[in-house]
């Protein structure tokens, strides 16, 4: 509206500007009383020496380094004594002024803040400087020694090799947080950071927060450079967060050999864009002047993976060494929330066994019970509210000895049935009739120990997840599943087993869960439940 002062200049001289002055001031003269205008213009000066205590008050509370006044006995009770003195002289002069006065004022500085150069101008604003030292306060109050069992929360890191093409998971994750940490984190792989000219996450920084604001999620972003992801893994884990807010739950997505789908350019996607570009200077600077002018550019079906299916399980590994949860994703492309908020599907299922080497005690260790909890966390969440949860259960107790008479009086489903109502976990339990001959067919109890020699372990396990498989779709079809629970088996050790033995436990989750709905497989480290509140 005001656009015309801006033009209205002549040699230098701002002429427009000068004449609307004049024109204001001329309709306070024609007010036509001196003590009227005495009072409006000492009002308005007392407002100038009240906004100005005011932000000297607030960047003293803020302790900005670049505040250095000048005058020798200011301190922030000084400017608080002229803010109270201004404001209470106001009043005194012509409350019905002195009112209006602040009002115009606070409307002003809410039209410049809407309107003015300053939305897209660096002009700095001491709201962050505030909130900063604020935040500071409290992470330093906030003490992880202190931490109980009763208040815990999912802090998430979220690992993500392409943003193009991780959308549905990077929003699901924010929606599995519950409030808590969520950090998205990528893996830079390159050479020796000594011998690079400069650091290369320094220009892909921005765009990754331009990401976290195109797929509306709240999280941080840490990006690391490594020789190699398993490395750059631990540099993201030990690192990220602050203080006692520390991940406690890493995510990956699934290995498999699917390409990638792009959800910027997909024409169906929700999270279609073209923003994601590369400037001409970045181009430039990294020398890619007839290349893709595309940011986060897509592995193709031909090109070669920065990691291997070995790989993929040592990071599992590692994680559960460094008493981390550990989360796998899978089938996140067929997940579409805007489908689970219509009311398309009816349930979120969990399956507390573990596949891979049954037993009655699954149900109820940690895993099993960090299963529940996520699932009552995704159940709490606006959109996923109205489904249903149900838990699966596979009763193995015909391959355990040993329990005590007391649990022995019991059976497993209502064990089960007094532990949901002891964490108040609002669940209906199915009990799976054809666990009892599936079951029998793993020979040796274990996919990776057949009980028969003569018969190939490869060929016994195989069997075993197919129809393993075939129940967990008949139960849980992506029809009505919104989201699949699943246990991730122990992964074996990367330094006490074979690169095979690793191959294999990839190869046999990739049979377990194929063509099932959203899963997540779940690994849990520490006890997440509380009877107590």
């Amino acid at each position: 509206m005001l656009m015309f002062i801006s033009k209205g200049v002549w040699k230098s001289n701002p002429l427009a500007a000068v004449f609307l002055s004049w024109a204001l001031v001329q309709l306070i003269l024609l007010i036509g009383s001196l003590n009227l205008i005495a009072q409006i213009n000492s009002v308005l000066f007392l407002l100038s020496y009240l906004a100005t205590n005011l932000a000297c008050l607030g960047l003293d509370l803020a302790s900005a380094p670049n505040f250095r006044p000048s005058f020798k006995y200011f301190s922030w009770y000084t400017a608080l004594i002229g803010l109270i003195g201004t404001l209470v002289m106001m009043f005194v002069i012509n409350s019905v002024y002195a009112a209006s006065s602040i009002v115009l004022c606070l409307l002003l500085v809410l039209l410049l803040h809407l309107f003015s150069p300053s939305r897209s101008a660096h002009w700095g604003s001491i709201s962050q400087a505030l909130i900063f030292h604020q935040v500071r306060k409290y992470l330093l109050m906030l003490d992880s020694r202190k931490d109980h069992v009763k208040f815990w929360r999912p802090q998430m890191l979220l690992m993500v090799a392409n943003p193009r093409s991780c959308c549905p998971l990077i929003a699901f994750v924010n929606d599995l947080k519950k409030s808590g940490l969520y950090v998205v984190g990528h893996v830079k792989v390159g050479a020796e950071f000594s011998s690079m000219d400069h650091d290369p996450t320094l220009a892909d920084y921005s765009h990754w927060l331009a990401l976290v604001d195109h797929v509306k999620v709240k999280a941080f972003i840490e990006l690391t450079v490594a020789k190699s992801v398993r490395e750059g893994l631990h540099h993201l884990v030990h690192l990220s967060g602050l203080g006692a807010m520390k991940p406690n739950t890493i995510v990956f997505g699934f290995y498999d050999d699917e390409v990638p789908q792009d959800y910027f350019l997909d024409a169906d996607s929700a999270y279609r864009t073209v923003r994601f570009q590369r400037s001409e200077e970045e181009e430039e600077e990294e020398g890619d002047g007839g290349g893709s002018s595309e940011l986060f550019i897509l592995r193709q079906s031909a090109d070669e993976k920065q990691l291997t299916g070995e790989e993929f399980v040592s990071l599992i590994s590692d994680v559960l060494r460094m008493k981390k949860n550990v989360c796998v994703c899978r089938h996140f492309h067929t997940l579409d929330k805007a489908a689970v908020k219509s009311g398309k599907y009816k349930y979120i299922d969990v399956w507390p066994v573990n596949f891979f080497q049954p037993t009655a005690e699954d149900p109820f260790n940690t895993t099993s019970l960090f299963m529940l909890q996520l699932a009552c966390i995704i159940n709490m969440v606006r959109g996923w509210k109205h489904l249903q949860l149900r838990v699966f259960l596979c009763d193995s107790n015909t391959t355990v000895t040993g329990l005590t008479e007391f649990h022995a009086q019991r059976s497993t489903e209502q064990r089960f049935r007094h532990l949901l109502h002891s964490l108040r976990i609002k669940a209906s339990i199915h009990p799976v009739a054809e666990w009892s001959t599936q079951l029998a067919s793993l020979r040796g109890g274990s996919v990776f120990r057949p009980k028969d020699d003569e018969v190939p372990a490869s060929h016994v396990a195989k069997t075993y997840l197919s129809n393993t498989n075939q129940v967990m779709r008949q139960h849980s079809p992506d029809k009505a599943t919104a989201l699949l629970l699943l246990y991730l088996p122990q992964p074996p050790s990367a330094s006490q087993s074979a690169a095979q033995e690793r191959t294999q436990y990839l190869h046999y989750l990739n049979q377990l869960t194929a063509d099932l709905p959203a899963t997540l497989l779940v690994h849990g480290i520490s006890t997440v439940t509380s009877t107590t509140l």
